[in-house]
């Protein structure tokens, strides 16, 4: 997973702070990109490509799935989404103010999302012993979860 973010990466979490950022950043602040804000800020987590885009034209039908995708990736570009593709499931986008790495079944797919503060001593050997950073908006840790292993009752 590599990160295409060449900006500055957000900072904040709220859809006029977002909106700041951006247009501190120099871009334009369509009704697009306040859309896709918006959904992103009151998610709250994960949200595919496809998610947004329907989400988005059934509110705002003058606005194309397709003006949406492009959006989609100059708000990476911009620093203010990540996107990441985790497992089994589809590239998924989160506000890179809600910066996170991922634990991801490679049975299931499941996914969960824990502070990047956990693997800071992991950075730290991989930086120190390898000359090798781990990009903390991209970092996601393959496994087998504990449903899977059959160690939680249903």
């Amino acid at each position: 997973m590599r990160s295409t973010s060449h900006a500055r990466p957000l900072e904040a979490s709220t859809v006029d702070a977002v909106l700041e950022h951006l247009r501190g950043s120099g871009a334009r602040v369509t009704t697009a990109r306040r859309a896709i804000v918006a959904a992103m800020v009151h998610a709250h987590g994960h949200r595919t490509a496809d998610e947004l885009a329907a989400e988005i034209h059934a509110a705002h039908p003058s606005i194309n799935r397709s003006t949406v995708y492009l959006n989609l990736e100059e708000l990476e570009r911009l620093g203010v989404l990540v996107h990441t593709h985790l497992g089994h499931g589809a590239a998924t986008y989160h506000l890179a103010a809600n910066a996170h790495s991922h634990l991801v079944c490679e049975c299931c797919g499941a996914t969960v999302s824990v502070p990047m503060e956990l693997f800071t001593d992991l950075a730290g050997t991989m930086s120190a012993q390898y000359g090798f950073v781990i990009d903390p908006l991209h970092f996601s840790v393959l496994g087998t979860c504990a449903r899977c292993l059959g160690l939680r009752d249903e």
